[in-house]
């Protein structure tokens, strides 16, 4: 039976990589709401990052969604006709209702079809960690590997994902809720960068904070030097929210020491970028050991 990987938009992955790997990889969008407007995050083909990104330096805070049980039943439905066995890899349960949503919707299409061979993974991570996750789950189906042995695969590797997110725009952490509007405030006064990560229980903390981009920069790459192990046998992701020359950078950086089995350099969804705003920069890769749970 042949293998198929549906993710959601907030892997954060190249709209190319997912149509070289059409085979496998299926995607379904988040919605989110820009001016009263609906739209699907499609990972920039329908959606535009240029559209997105000049709504934020406007000053609009897009609202983003969870996607709704029918619209999963409705991949469910067209993964079993075809005769797939379909592994859902999405956005951790920390961060929205989205991964309950596919429970839900799984629970009903079996009712009706209880032949279906669905698994749905709580992946604990989010943008690249989550580009990742589904990049390496990819190489495993292509490699022919049984559907059994890519799930033991992905449930051990869950919490090697580490994910380092570099903030530049306090405004949007504010709007979400995360810091307080007075920390806001003097963080942008003084130029303090949070650098945020994911828990094992798969939702944002607070990891550090430095001063100045140049600073969290070199903080990301201290994070991947030493947690990345075996950097030629892996993926990875450098996101960034509408600064690709930092992420460029960052990229030289990397391979000054290292030589990763590639680098993928991604602008970031709609979706992610709406919560942590212009000038985002992170680094997410699978580590050679458990991440750390602060």
């Amino acid at each position: 039976m042949q293998i198929k990987i549906l993710t959601d938009s907030c892997c954060d992955l190249p709209l190319s990589y997912v149509h070289e790997h059409k085979e496998v990889i299926a995607l379904i969008g988040m919605p989110i709401h820009i001016d009263d407007e609906e739209y699907i995050d499609d990972l920039g083909l329908t959606l535009s990052h240029d559209f997105f990104y000049q709504k934020l330096m406007d000053g609009v805070f897009p609202k983003t969604s969870q996607i709704n049980i029918l619209v999963f039943f409705e991949k469910f439905k067209l993964s079993y006709e075809k005769g797939e066995a379909l592994i859902y890899i999405g956005l951790s349960s920390g961060l929205s209702g989205t991964f309950n949503n596919a429970i839900l919707a799984k629970e009903m299409f079996l009712e009706e079809h209880p032949d279906a061979d669905i698994t749905i993974i709580n992946t604990l991570s989010a943008s690249g960690g989550l580009g990742a996750l589904v990049a390496h789950t990819t190489d495993l189906v292509e490699a022919g590997l049984t559907k059994e042995e890519v799930v033991s695969w992905i449930k051990t590797h869950v919490l090697k994902i580490n994910h380092w997110f570099a903030i530049d725009d306090l405004e949007h952490l504010k709007n979400g809720g995360r810091i307080p509007a007075a920390m806001a405030l003097v963080g942008t006064a003084l130029k303090v960068k949070p650098i945020l990560t994911l828990a094992h229980d798969g939702k944002i903390k607070a990891y550090a904070s430095v001063r100045g981009r140049q600073k969290s920069m070199q903080f990301l790459y201290s994070r991947f030097a030493e947690n990345i192990g075996r950097a030629e046998e892996k993926f990875v992701f450098i996101c960034h929210a509408h600064c690709l020359e930092d992420a460029l950078k960052m990229k030289e950086f990397i391979l000054k020491e290292h030589n990763p089995r590639q680098i993928i350099v991604s602008e970031l969804s709609a979706t992610i970028g709406t919560h942590v705003g212009v000038g985002m920069l992170s680094v997410a890769f699978i580590g050679q050991n458990i991440r750390e749970d602060k």
